[in-house]
């Protein structure tokens, strides 16, 4: 599968066992949201408006179930992740950290894919993690719909964030970080240190105007004093940033490289071995994540690490209230893609 494929959407099974939240909030006429802050004694609802979905509640003989009551506290048997992608290595990894984590505290772990930005898509993700039924929330809010799902969701639906670094501007629920901004500076150095004259960016998508990773890259090479080349934008398919390698390795100026990801520096590295420029004799390439098999690459390629899974699993100490083991701090992992020009 190509990594801007997403997979198909299905529906989570869940065993009906009498009436639920939909129900209440189809029998009194308001919205799932509405149901769940009177079931959590939000002072957000008016009096008229509670009465008619307890009139709801007890008509249907509905019980709240054991998720719906821990909502109020912060703390839940259930957590579901709501993403964009379920397949590129950083979802992914975060993914796997809220899994191992909710495994290891006996929380039952769903997830819920947003199909993207639009107003309706979001609309229906949120409805989703609004039932108490789905427990807290982490939002992996990467990109611009991730991030709108954190910011639409009640303040009342226990949520924390994994954001780029600096968190969603203008957003106040609790959010998590690595600082990839400043291993993108490091990673910058790196290559001036070794000689190049300026490093050129080729960058994934982001859901500010510019990532962390761009400001990172960009802050470094403004201290040195050295050009700042116009970025490269490219998509999270690998065939963008292949032609985006393929320019770049038409322009003899072109030394060194920063990619947005690994995915992203294999695509260049490849457009730069079909014109016939060696890395790292003539271009050195640094690549994003440290993906399990950037080692095994040949050359094998220098990349920022970043603990996705170590992200995923903070997410879920911050929702249960436990105490937070850090994840570990980006770096540099310097390998054989990088040299001196000549």
């Amino acid at each position: 599968m190509d990594n801007n494929e997403r997979p198909e959407r299905r529906p989570r099974a869940r065993r009906e066992t009498g009436p639920q939240i939909r129900d209440v909030a189809a029998a009194a006429g308001v919205s799932y949201q509405t149901v769940s802050r009177v079931l959590n004694n939000s002072p957000r609802v008016r009096p008229e408006t509670r009465q008619l979905v307890l009139d709801a509640m007890e008509r249907l003989q509905y019980r709240p179930n054991r998720a719906a009551q821990t909502l109020g506290s912060g703390r839940a048997n259930a957590v579901t992740v709501v993403t964009a992608n379920t397949t590129l290595y950083g979802y992914a990894g975060v993914l796997q950290g809220v899994e191992e984590a909710g495994r290891s505290l006996g929380l039952a772990v769903g997830v819920r894919v947003v199909e993207s930005e639009a107003a309706a898509d979001v609309r229906q993700a949120v409805d989703y993690v609004s039932d108490p039924s789905a427990g807290s929330v982490v939002v992996v809010a990467f990109d611009p719909a991730g991030a709108a799902v954190a910011r639409a969701l009640p303040d009342e639906v226990p949520m924390v964030a994994a954001t780029e670094a600096g968190g969603l501007p203008g957003a106040t629920r609790p959010m998590i970080w690595l600082d990839e901004r400043h291993a993108a500076a490091e990673a910058t150095r790196h290559l001036l240190g070794l000689g190049h004259h300026t490093v050129h960016h080729v960058a994934i998508p982001s859901e500010a105007r510019a990532s962390a990773r761009q400001s990172g890259w960009r802050e470094a090479l403004t201290e040195a004093g050295r050009p700042v080349p116009e970025i490269v934008a490219a998509g999270w398919d690998v065939r963008e940033a292949y032609a985006a390698g393929r320019g770049l390795a038409a322009d003899p100026a072109v030394t060194a490289i920063l990619c947005g990801n690994d995915d992203t520096a294999l695509a260049v590295r490849r457009a730069l071995y079909e014109a016939g420029r060696d890395v790292p004799g003539e271009v050195s390439i640094v690549g994003f994540d440290d993906v399990p098999g950037a080692a095994f690459w040949t050359p094998a390629l220098t990349t920022v690490r970043m603990d996705f899974q170590g992200l995923g699993r903070a997410c879920v100490a911050e929702l249960v209230g436990e105490p937070i083991t850090g994840p570990q701090v980006p770096h540099l992992v310097v390998r054989e893609s990088t040299a001196s020009p000549r």
